[in-house]
C-alpha cells in the first residue's frame, strides 16, 4: 500500500470538495430568491456543478479502484478504521446520490438538464409533482448528511494533524511536509 496519496487523488479530492461547497452554497441562495432570469440562470449553473461533481466523481472512483489509499496509521484502534473507512464510504456515495437525486428532481419537476446549455440530459423519469416535492426533500436531506461527514471528516483531520501529529492529514495536504505526493 502506498505512503501517500497520488497528485491525481489529492486534485481530484479537492476540486470535488470545492464543487461541492460551492453547489451547496449555490442551492441554498438560490432557492429564496424571486422567480427571475437570475434565478433560473444560478439553476442552470448549479445542475451544471451537479453534473460535473458527477462525472468527476465517478473519474475518483476509478482512479481510488485502481490506486489504493494509504494505509491508515497503526496507532488507531481498529474502530476508529471503521468508522473512517463508514465516513469515506458514506461521502463516495453522496458525491454519485446528491447529483442524481437533483437530476430526478429536475425530471420529477419537467425542469431538463441541460449540462453547460449545450447537452440536453434525458429525463430519467416523468413529469410527476408530488415526486418532485419529496425528491425535494430527499435531495435537502442528503446534502445536510453531507455537510455532517464533511464536518466529521476534517474534524478527524485537525485532530490526526494537531492532537496526534501523525502525516494523515499531510497526505492530503502535500505542502504540510510530511506526506510524499506521486
Amino acid at each position: 500500500m502506498s505512503q501517500s496519496y497520488t497528485r491525481t487523488a489529492i486534485a481530484l479530492h479537492w476540486v470535488i470538495a470545492l464543487g461541492m461547497l460551492i453547489a451547496i452554497a449555490l442551492g441554498f441562495y438560490m432557492t429564496n430568491l424571486s422567480l427571475s432570469p437570475f434565478k433560473l440562470k444560478l439553476f442552470s449553473w448549479h445542475k451544471w456543478l451537479g453534473v460535473t461533481i458527477f462525472l468527476l466523481a465517478s473519474l475518483r472512483l476509478v482512479w481510488r479502484l485502481t490506486h489504493p489509499a494509504p494505509a491508515l496509521p497503526d496507532t488507531m484502534d481498529n474502530w476508529e478504521k471503521q468508522i473512517a473507512h463508514a465516513v469515506h464510504v458514506a461521502l463516495y456515495v453522496l458525491m454519485f446520490s446528491i447529483p442524481l437525486s437533483g437530476w430526478l428532481m429536475s425530471s420529477a419537476a419537467g425542469f431538463p438538464v441541460v449540462f453547460l446549455g449545450l447537452i440536453p440530459l434525458p429525463d430519467l423519469l416523468a413529469k410527476n409533482k408530488e415526486l418532485a416535492a419529496m425528491l425535494k426533500q430527499v435531495h435537502f436531506l442528503l446534502n445536510m448528511s453531507l455537510l455532517a461527514l464533511v464536518g466529521l471528516h476534517v474534524g478527524a483531520a485537525l485532530k490526526h494533524h494537531f492532537v496526534l501529529k501523525d502525516n494523515v492529514m499531510a497526505q492530503m495536504l502535500p505542502w504540510l511536509g510530511r506526506g510524499k505526493s506521486k
